[in-house]
């Protein structure tokens, strides 16, 4: 794999490195090693899929309060979305910027997301399928939000949510 790091302190772009033969592909999605080389979450205490059925459907902005905020890796599994990740860290260089990514099943790209951090996504296509690793349990007292179109942000969205 390969880890960029992005606009944001800490955020990163992970892109496979496919093996591909006349049966199919084959790509590694996490390895404790590859992560741990970059500083980033080693342990995983729960995954989700995301299932979306409609195009325009907008999830998030999402994050968990200490004592359980999570790192999370993000991944477009089917379908395509357009992401935002918003860094709400107040120690950080980049406190309150926010940065936008394309994941698509096509890409295969996925994003780290760390503690601090919080993510929403606009799905692009119909049947679209989201993949999460998390470094934390949910925990919903914990759960923190920022509204989509929150007026301080001016978040861009490439199209009007019709699902939220």
């Amino acid at each position: 794999m390969k880890f960029s790091e992005q606009k944001l302190d800490g955020v990163y772009l992970i892109e496979p490195e496919p093996h591909e033969d006349e049966r199919g592909m084959l790509r590694r999605h996490f390895c404790k090693n590859e992560f741990a080389e970059y500083g980033l979450m080693t342990e995983i205490m729960q995954t989700n899929i995301s299932e979306n059925r409609k195009k325009h459907t907008l999830r998030g902005f999402h994050f968990q309060y200490p004592p359980h905020g999570e790192n999370k890796v993000i991944s477009c599994i089917k379908g395509s979305i357009y992401n935002i990740v918003v860094d709400l860290r107040e120690k950080s260089r980049t406190y309150l910027q926010w940065q936008s990514f394309d994941l698509t099943e096509r890409n295969r790209l996925s994003i780290y997301v760390p503690n601090g951090c919080a993510n929403a996504y606009l799905t692009l296509k119909d049947n679209t399928w989201i993949l999460y690793y998390h470094s934390e349990f949910y925990s919903p007292r914990d759960e923190g939000s920022i509204r989509y179109n929150d007026s301080f942000f001016k978040f861009y969205w490439p199209a009007e949510p019709e699902v939220i």
